[in-house]
């Protein structure tokens, strides 16, 4: 039995977490109510039918359910049209295409939250030497460190006023960073001073790990483009692939182009029999959203309670994203860690995971993903780059009782190898 595996003290600690932490549950129920009330009735005006799930291969041409679909994407995110697709393989992906579809040679790019997360270093050409980056293409890049955790609007408003610069991007999550996500009330207010001086910038968000944790969306706070992977929060933990691109139309025909070829645009792509997938995840992501939520509350007052030292969020702040982080200061203890969570999955629990490259990271990465589809970070997953402070970042969980089941066996593992708190 798994509960015989877990620590008495441990196990006593999770039972009282119920009451204390049943005010927060609720907060984290009602969000999902109303994100719920919001999916359900773009389902419901779109007529979503039975043969929308339709299988359409080769060329794709001619795809009702995909169209819907689109559709429906673009009003939950708050935006014109969007662009959700299985040939959009991931987050990184899905920001590659957009980037390269808006930006040309000459044009300049800025990030207003700082570093961008590893994964887009590479391609942006901060790190590697690729043909294809877009250095290589000739996009300027520069960046606007974050400022106490909040946007430097006084430098972002002055360069801003140059009107030479094509495209801001805005990193909702905080990546593999020390610093805090940004709520959808931050980003929206960055993007009225914005407006005040330039109106023609296109304002792109990075909403990975962001999607319905709040009752709204960067497209609702006035976003061009807002970008995702639906093996995160939309996807609901059903769909096995795919990523979004919503926004202004004229943007996502831009994309679509880039996708397809110019003159094909939206028009084709098979559906690879996954509109079903992408439906139901759509409509499942609201209450697998509240759950990795409430899987990453627990996760942070039981560390907490525990001793570990610098958990963010604290298991009492508000959430914008569902990453829980837990900085574990040195190597042995950051892997120790992470294969208590392996160990605790309901997939390649036997697995034992050792620091190794991962295409796309400067560093060597440790990754726990025990998951039904590989890679999928609404699934319980944790990982960080085996670099100081050697930070743990976790995300996901389907459903908080195997959360706590997998949190549980994981501490215990971690307090009889000796992970130092």
């Amino acid at each position: 039995m798994i509960i015989d595996q877990i620590d008495k003290e441990i196990l006593a600690l999770g039972k009282r977490s119920d009451e204390d932490l049943q005010d927060i549950y609720h907060k984290l129920d009602d969000i999902c109510l109303h994100n719920s009330e919001r999916i359900l009735a773009a389902f419901i005006s779109n007529k979503v039918s039975y043969t929308d799930f339709a299988d359409i291969n080769g060329y794709g041409n001619y795809d009702p359910g995909r169209d819907k679909l689109e559709k429906i994407f673009a009003e939950v995110l708050g935006c014109e049209d969007t662009l959700v697709r299985p040939q959009i393989m991931s987050g990184t992906n899905a920001l590659y295409l957009a980037f390269s579809a808006l930006l040309k040679h000459g044009d300049t790019l800025i990030s207003l939250t700082g570093t961008p997360y590893d994964s887009l270093q590479e391609m942006i050409g901060l790190n590697g030497n690729s043909s294809q980056s877009l250095k290589a293409h000739g996009v300027r890049y520069e960046q606007i460190d974050l400022k106490d955790d909040d946007f430097d609007t006084e430098k972002i408003v002055n360069r801003l006023k140059k009107n030479d610069v094509k495209l801001v991007e805005i990193q909702r999550s905080r990546g593999y960073s020390a610093r805090a996500s940004l709520s959808i009330a931050r980003i929206e207010a960055i993007i009225n001073k914005i407006r005040e001086v330039n109106k023609d910038v296109i304002i792109m968000v990075d909403n990975c790990y962001g999607e319905l944790v709040e009752e709204r969306e960067p497209g609702h706070a006035g976003a061009d483009a807002v970008v995702g992977s639906l093996m995160k929060n939309l996807g609901g933990g059903i769909a096995s692939s795919g990523g979004y691109i919503a926004g202004r139309k004229d943007l996502i025909e831009m994309c679509a182009d880039r996708l397809t070829a110019p003159g094909i645009g939206k028009e084709q792509g098979a559906n690879f029999n996954q509109n079903n997938a992408f439906f139901k995840g759509l409509f499942n992501a609201p209450h697998a959203v509240k759950e990795a939520l409430k899987t990453a509350v627990f996760s942070a007052y039981m560390l907490e309670k525990l001793g570990y030292k610098n958990v963010s969020p604290r298991y009492d702040e508000e959430r914008t994203d569902i990453i829980q982080t837990v900085e574990l200061g040195d190597k042995e203890s950051l892997v120790s860690f992470t294969q208590g969570i392996q160990s605790s999955s309901p997939v390649d629990s036997f697995v034992q995971v050792m620091p190794a490259p991962m295409p796309g990271y400067p560093f060597d990465e440790v990754m726990a993903c025990g998951a039904f589809t590989q890679g999928s970070t609404i699934e319980l997953s944790a990982d960080a780059p085996v670099k100081e402070p050697y930070t743990l970042y976790m995300q996901g969980g389907l459903s908080l009782e195997y959360g706590k089941l997998a949190i549980m066996l994981a501490l215990s593992k971690a307090m009889k190898n000796g992970v130092k708190l």
